[in-house]
């Protein structure tokens, strides 16, 4: 088509030399010596030829006219063809926030520790969005070296200051506690700020002597909407409270449970259940007030097979408790888990404890002299089985775990199973498959 265009571009312009070459001629030919010798030539008349030039050019514009005429339609027509020979690409209408990642602002609680470094320097390491996962500091204590080493961060942080560092009343037999008292106080006033100043939708808590994993972040973008769709779970933790290196499966750094215990330690929580705990926010010991059934109200936590968080803090209000028998030797993984590119529907409730339960209590029951002696995964997972408060603390013990319980609930247990390795073996303490739920008076 475009080759026909040419041509009809061609003929015109070789129609308009040929028009104005005759005219041309016409005005520079000489006038005919005796022009009463050929009566019958009109142009040897000179009086007519003004009147045949005239003709000519009005002949010659009406030529010019059909001439552009049929150019256009040549190339209306070449338009078209080519639209029919060129789809249009499909119209895809892809919802904008569907696409856009949300935003989960990372709260770190800091205090009178200048090794806050350390904590913030692996998350702003390890980060992949400063849009996606804004880092607010919130400080306690008014500590002025902890404060200029926030401040050194600039633009990376956002530094806020609780405003009342006044003493906290506390009962007398609480005197030596009032250092929790306190910090129930920040934990308020700061999870405050970020769902109510800066009015977020999630957020993940973190404290300032906690050093994160190279896929942290992955994990909570990747977790984050099973909190949004399972009201059944009411928070993800980082932590693995039995997460020692002999007692998790390194290997298998992908593996997610839920568990009844609340673990904390790096822990992300959906605005919604802000606005249920706000107002009945404890005085002192929050996280324990967490654990217990008025608040847990039979939700769930989704935890790691290997923690994504550990802690480097021996010194605090705690004195150290559990640090040098259990804390410093948690695993911290070290290998990135693309979680958001995997399927988590198994964590739904339903989902997890057809396929959790039925993994428990078909694996064969052994004792605890049994398993001692053998060793290798090779040798297939086993159960070992508990019947009582007593019961449960003497095999916790033997085998290295955690033996505590709070409001009843295992560390890191799911309707009293508590999934571990040992000697390189899966194995479940668990109670009887016709368990009812936690006895409070455990604790």
């Amino acid at each position: 088509m475009l080759k026909k265009t040419s041509l009809a571009l061609g003929g015109a312009a070789l129609f308009l030399a040929w028009n104005g070459l005759l005219l041309l001629f016409l005005w520079s030919r000489p006038g005919p010596q005796n022009p009463q010798k050929n009566p019958q030539n009109p142009l040897g008349n000179p009086k007519l030829l003004p009147a045949q030039l005239l003709q000519l050019a009005q002949d010659a514009e009406a030529e010019l006219r059909l001439q552009r005429d049929l150019l256009l339609q040549i190339q209306k027509l070449s338009q078209q063809q080519r639209r029919q020979k060129t789809p249009k690409p499909p119209q895809i209408l892809v919802s904008t926030e569907a696409e856009e990642p949300p935003v989960i602002p990372v709260l770190v609680l800091a205090c009178d520790r200048s090794s806050v470094r350390r904590c913030l320097d692996k998350i702003l390491r390890y980060r992949p969005s400063a849009r996606r996962f804004p880092v607010i500091v919130s400080q306690d204590c008014g500590h002025a070296e902890t404060a200029k080493v926030i401040a050194s961060y600039g633009q990376a942080v956002a530094h806020i200051h609780q405003p009342d560092l006044s003493e906290v009343a506390v009962p007398p037999e609480h005197r030596k506690f009032q250092g929790y008292y306190k910090i129930s106080r920040h934990y308020r006033w700061a999870l405050g700020q970020v769902f109510r100043t800066f009015r977020y939708r999630a957020a993940i808590v973190v404290e300032d002597d906690l050093e994160v994993a190279p896929d942290f972040f992955e994990y909570f973008q990747a977790v984050l909407p099973l909190l949004q769709r399972d009201p059944s779970l009411w928070c993800a933790s980082a932590w693995n409270d039995n997460g020692k290196e002999g007692l998790v499966d390194a290997g298998r750094a992908e593996l997610l449970y839920r568990t009844d215990f609340f673990p904390g330690l790096g822990w992300l929580l959906l605005a919604e259940l802000w606005d249920e705990l706000e107002p009945k926010w404890p005085a002192a010991f929050w996280d324990d007030w967490m654990r217990q059934p008025e608040q847990r109200r039979g939700r769930s936590c989704v935890r790691p097979e290997v923690s994504r968080t550990m802690t480097f803090g021996r010194k605090g209000v705690s004195h150290g408790q559990f640090f040098d028998q259990y804390l410093k030797f948690i695993k911290l993984n070290d290998r990135f888990v693309p979680f958001t590119q995997m399927d988590l529907s198994y964590l739904k409730k339903e989902q997890y404890e057809r396929f959790f339960l039925q993994q428990v209590y078909s694996a064969p029951e052994i004792k605890l002299e049994q398993l001692q002696k053998e060793s290798g995964k090779d040798l297939g997972a086993v159960r070992l089985q508990y019947r009582g408060r007593d019961s449960f603390k003497a095999l916790a013990k033997a085998l290295g775990l955690m033996d505590d319980l709070k409001s009843g609930v295992p560390r890191a247990g799911y309707r009293g199973i508590v999934s571990f390795v040992c000697r390189g073996r899966r194995v479940f303490l668990a109670p009887p498959s016709d368990w009812t739920g936690y006895d409070p008076s455990w604790s």
